[in-house]
């Protein structure tokens, strides 16, 4: 790792990972506590049609990815609240054609040369100082509102009833919340690319659910874990010469797979209830 961090390039993609994993760790919270992920996903996906309309109109990357992404999740997010029992298959839908538009649009666009694989699996090991500037001031915006807001936002994510009896405008904090996934996706999907974005919003804050009690430790967790799992998929790429995104999912993957043993360890360990209601009874005898 010391003879990598020798290397500006890798350097970058150090921060870069670090930054997003603290984005990821935060906002994937709110996605895995909402059980929400295949709107992320959605989101993710439907961001793809946002590069290809940048390129196609040739418009700043951000402008039209951003402005597309942000369209697709409150549309998403209209019909996860009105239309509940039919939201899968609207953002399978719009999952589905947001890719097949971005594709589309990106084969039309005149001398088009953008390796599609970069915008999968990122180009983590490429990033410049600008987009880590603006990862960075991403994540700023993030801590600021979740800060902000965090009552509310954790009111809505666990007891809408009662946050609205509160009177909490649980509709309004709850597209906020998606506007942040969107937000996110968007601003990480250059950096690390649209299948990590979705491995980090999901993998670490689940495995952070199973060793916390409550939101702000989940977040933190979340976020530690994250930039674990993306420091030793560096490092391992580097190492042995294998493409960064796809080596951080896998990294991912294998603590997602210890945390399951763990978990189901501690659960084998505790004794069965009728077991320590016999104990109990016999200890009040005696």
């Amino acid at each position: 790792m010391l003879e990598a961090l020798q290397f500006e390039f890798f350097r970058n993609a150090l921060l870069a990972g670090i930054l997003v994993s603290v984005i990821c760790g935060v906002v994937g919270t709110f996605v895995v506590v909402n059980r929400i992920v295949f709107l992320a996903g959605g989101i993710a996906h439907a961001a793809f049609g946002g590069i290809g309309l940048a390129f196609f109109l040739g418009l700043p990357f951000l402008v039209g990815t951003l402005g597309f992404s942000l369209t697709a999740a409150l549309a998403m997010a209209t019909v996860t609240l009105k239309s509940r029992h039919r939201a899968d298959t609207v953002i399978g839908v719009m999952w589905a054609v947001g890719m097949a538009l971005g594709v589309l649009l990106l084969d039309m666009t005149p001398g088009y040369n953008v390796d599609l694989m970069s915008y999968l699996f990122g180009s983590i090991l490429t990033v410049p100082d600008v987009d880590v500037w603006l990862t960075a001031a991403l994540g700023v915006l993030v801590m600021g509102v979740v800060g902000y807001f965090y009552n509310e936002l954790l009111a809505t994510s666990y007891d809408q009833d009662f946050a609205r009896v509160r009177g909490v405008p649980v509709t309004l904090f709850y597209y906020l919340m998606i506007l942040l996934v969107a937000l996110a996706v968007v601003m990480t999907i250059r950096v690390v690319g649209l299948i990590l974005v979705i491995a980090l919003l999901t993998i670490p804050p689940y495995i952070a659910e199973k060793f916390t009690s409550s939101l702000r430790r989940m977040m933190v967790l979340a976020s530690l874990l994250s930039c674990l799992f993306t420091v030793v998929g560096l490092w391992s790429s580097y190492r042995f010469n294998l493409t960064s995104g796809a080596t951080i999912i896998m990294v991912a993957a294998a603590g997602f797979f210890m945390s399951q043993v763990v978990v189901r360890a501690r659960k084998a360990g505790m004794p069965a209830p009728a077991e320590s209601q016999r104990h109990g009874a016999g200890g009040q005898n005696r």
